[in-house]
């Protein structure tokens, strides 16, 4: 896993996708509110030519629980190992880093400012904090392009019933895009950080 600045009260996570690398989300930094950090990990599983995979596509849209819970504990402990305890995260997660960015929130919201789907979906699997969740309502972006392929039917209606039933969603949908973060998409992004993190990040 590879950092970029990890210090600060508030750091971003970038979580890349299937077959990417810890490079990829780098470009979304100028979108952080001022005084946000990010860090940019690297998934576990080797995808080959110089990619990275948090877990292995069985089903698509439909991964077994047990490799995404296990690479959910890895990002926690690279977190507790190199971020101070009083340190909140912001998962901004693509595609598979999406579901990651969704797990972070859904195992240790107190540790979470805010968080950011991209072209992702959650797990079908229950995870520890989910009950916690409903009261809570955290804040949580979600946006993703009406002519994504890859993103299996099935995991974006689960996506669509799960997210506002345990937090405060933001969600947009881009007529026209595929499997990719648009320009649009990245300004969306920056308000809802802005907002999110308004209470967050010394002025």
């Amino acid at each position: 896993m590879t950092s970029g600045r990890p210090t600060g009260p508030v750091i971003a996570l970038f979580l890349h996708g299937f077959g990417s690398n810890e490079h990829d989300l780098t470009g979304l930094a100028p979108v952080l509110p001022d005084g946000v950090e990010w860090a940019s990990l690297r998934a576990p599983f080797d995808a080959g030519n110089g990619g990275a995979a948090w877990f292995p596509i069985t089903t698509p849209g439909l991964p077994d629980a047990a490799p995404v819970e296990a690479a959910t504990a890895q990002i926690w402990a690279w977190v507790d190992s190199q971020l101070a305890p009083e340190t909140r995260v912001v998962p901004v997660g693509f595609s598979q880093g999406g579901l990651m960015a969704s797990q972070l929130l859904r195992t240790r919201p107190d540790r979470v400012a805010g968080t950011a789907v991209l072209s992702g979906f959650v797990l079908q699997h229950p995870q520890p904090a989910d009950a916690e969740l409903e009261d809570l309502r955290p804040q949580v972006f979600w946006g993703r392009g009406d002519a994504d392929r890859v993103i299996s039917p099935a995991a974006v209606q689960r996506t669509a019933a799960w997210l506002p039933a345990h937090s405060t969603l933001t969600s947009r949908v881009y007529p026209g895009l595929a499997h990719g973060i648009s320009a649009e998409e990245a300004g969306d992004l920056a308000a809802f950080l802005r907002t999110a993190l308004d209470t967050e990040v010394p002025a």
